[in-house]
């Protein structure tokens, strides 16, 4: 297959599944992946033209079955975008709500998961000068978030995209968008949070999906950028 392959995690609902449109209206065949919603998956998988691989990036060993299904699909692997990721809604001050068991929960998807997904990809991506391109958070890079262990997890997946950049250049580009709060299926009944980023942040409004896919797709496409944790939240981060 000469097409260009990407494949995103997480990505039957919300900004993963925009991000699946968004590659596949560019000429890239599109891999989906989800945990449960199998159904759903295979049916945008039809609609782009691509394929569906299910499991769950949490797994210890799941990562190089995921990517051994991406390659027998496609043959080549030239995006690889780590979109999938998991929270527990727990207030900052509520420390005794806050579990090993959380902290392992939301560990080994956001971190872990993304780790061993990256270093599976690595051979395939390395024939083609590909890009990897994590979804973090602001909560990584400001004081805030859904709870702490879910913020602690993104500070850590952009700390790891700046190493794993480092020492995978220069056939390998690794970046990440960091998104402030966007409207999806799992943001729906925030409503408190939507009203103070509508309030304080200086374009006065939540985001949407489509206004992540653009910089996933600028930063797996563009060649000259590595390294980079790029906040998309309507300027919130200069008022927080």
């Amino acid at each position: 297959m000469s097409q260009r392959v990407a494949f995103i995690t997480g990505s039957t609902s919300g900004i993963g599944e925009d991000t699946a449109r968004y590659f596949a209206a560019r000429d890239f065949t599109v891999v989906l992946n989800s945990v449960r919603s199998v159904a759903a998956g295979q049916a945008l998988a039809a609609e782009l033209g691509g394929f569906y691989v299910q499991g769950d990036v949490g797994v210890e060993g799941a990562a190089p079955r995921l990517i051994d299904e991406v390659l027998a699909h496609t043959g080549r692997l030239d995006v690889l975008v780590n979109n999938a990721g998991v929270t527990k809604v727990i207030a900052h001050p509520d420390l005794d709500a806050v579990t090993r068991d959380t902290w392992r929960e939301i560990f080994e998807v956001n971190v872990f998961g993304t780790f061993e997904l990256c270093r599976a990809a690595l051979p395939a991506l390395q024939e083609h000068g590909g890009a990897i391109v994590n979804v973090g958070s602001i909560a990584g890079l400001r004081q805030t978030g859904s709870s702490i262990p879910y913020a602690a997890s993104k500070a850590a997946l952009h700390h790891l995209t700046t190493l794993l950049a480092k020492v995978v250049g220069p056939s390998v580009r690794v970046n990440a968008v960091a998104p402030g709060l966007v409207d999806t299926p799992w943001t729906a009944d925030w409503d408190v949070v939507r009203g103070f980023v509508e309030a304080l942040a200086p374009l006065k409004r939540s985001g949407q999906p489509a206004d992540i896919s653009d910089v996933i797709y600028l930063l797996a496409t563009n060649s000259y950028v590595t390294g980079q944790i790029i906040a998309i939240d309507g300027g919130l981060t200069l008022t927080v």
